[in-house]
């Protein structure tokens, strides 16, 4: 449910809806505009009658919002959600946002070498990760604390944002603490208590999408971002795992670009895409980078390696330096030729099913 204030409501009036919907257990988010504040109520909305909540003091409307993923739906956030990280900008009608950097972090001067010619190229942030899930107790795992030291040094010293993956609950403090942005990984979509307690942290979130979710299944799990007070949300599409898997092992995963224009129409957040984990081949990195970009991305994130030979992890997916800018020049220059006019995100455009609204 979204409770509709009047523009003329009172503080007063406006507080005493929110004790209202606390006194039945329920939870809120209040989003202020120019004009009309609005209340989304988090929990069992069954609980409050429609009609009396209507006729409070100050109550406009009262609107039932049919998708499961009520808080991070355009029916409850209608304007673009711009997410702003130093004097980068992300979403909205702002240009493309590259992220780019080496899949793990391996010292200083490797970190450094590696986003000084991604910014050469057009990047914009600084990726590189410190702690490393891996499938493999045998595999490299990051440097941990030492991976962020380096990560936090060589993003003041290019002058650009970071960001990396949080791995647990008790990574959240101190990865907050040294990047600009949080990562939370597709392995980690499901897990509640993280998400939630990086949220509380209101660092900028950069949500992936797991391998294996539902695009419903995705924007619940993201609402709880939301759900915690923490708009700065960034939504990641980084590939899927086909039901039944893939006749050959040609990709990695399959980059599904058919949820960047859905996750635009259903939802104001901006959209990130990552050829890199999508594919898990240098090779295909530009064409699909173009394509996400032509479905609507609001950026991308790709992994760089100027040794990929020697690379700690990934070193097949991780571009060649010299091959990043004439992806970000023509992502760019596809970005300017693009009339988005043409093909508008809007929520009342339908979704080609019938009676999910």
């Amino acid at each position: 449910m979204s409770i509709v204030m009047k523009p003329s409501a009172t503080k007063g009036e406006l507080e005493e809806v929110i004790r209202r919907v606390k006194a039945l257990g329920l939870g809120t988010d209040v989003s202020s505009g120019e004009f009309q504040t609005v209340i989304g109520v988090i929990g069992d909305e069954k609980k409050l009658d429609f009609d009396q909540v209507k006729l409070m003091p100050g109550v406009y409307d009262a609107i039932r919002i049919q998708v499961p993923y009520r808080l991070v739906s355009r029916s409850y956030i209608p304007k673009d959600v711009v997410v702003k990280v130093g004097d980068v900008s992300m979403g909205g009608d702002s240009p493309p946002v590259y992220m780019c950097g080496p899949c793990s972090i391996e010292s200083y001067e490797q970190l450094y070498r590696i986003g000084k010619v991604a910014k050469e190229a057009g990047a914009q942030v600084l990726r590189g990760g410190a702690y490393k899930p891996r499938t493999s107790v045998h595999s490299f795992q990051g440097l941990g604390d030492e991976g962020l030291e380096h990560l936090q040094a060589a993003g003041r010293d290019l002058g650009l944002p970071t960001v990396t993956e949080v791995r647990s609950e008790t990574e959240v403090e101190i990865v907050a603490k040294h990047a600009d942005i949080i990562q939370i990984g597709a392995r980690n979509m499901f897990n509640q208590d993280l998400i939630e307690a990086t949220a509380r942290t209101g660092k900028p979130i950069l949500f992936k999408r797991s391998f294996a979710a539902q695009i419903d299944e995705y924007l619940s799990f993201a609402e709880r971002i939301v759900a915690n007070h923490n708009k700065n949300l960034l939504l990641c599409e980084r590939g899927i795992m086909p039901l039944g898997g893939s006749f050959k092992p040609q990709t990695r995963f399959t980059l599904d670009l058919n949820a960047v224009p859905i996750l635009r129409r259903e939802t104001p957040f901006p959209v990130i895409a990552d050829p890199s984990h999508g594919t898990g081949r240098r090779d295909l990195i530009a064409p699909m980078s173009r394509a996400a970009i032509a479905a609507g991305a609001h950026g991308l994130m790709i992994e760089v390696h100027d040794r990929p030979e020697e690379a700690l992890s990934d070193g097949a997916q991780a571009l060649l330096p010299s091959q990043l800018a004439g992806i970000i020049r023509t992502c760019n220059l596809l970005h300017k030729t693009i009339d988005e006019s043409e093909t508008p995100f809007s929520s009342d455009l339908g979704d080609g099913k019938d009676g999910h609204r």
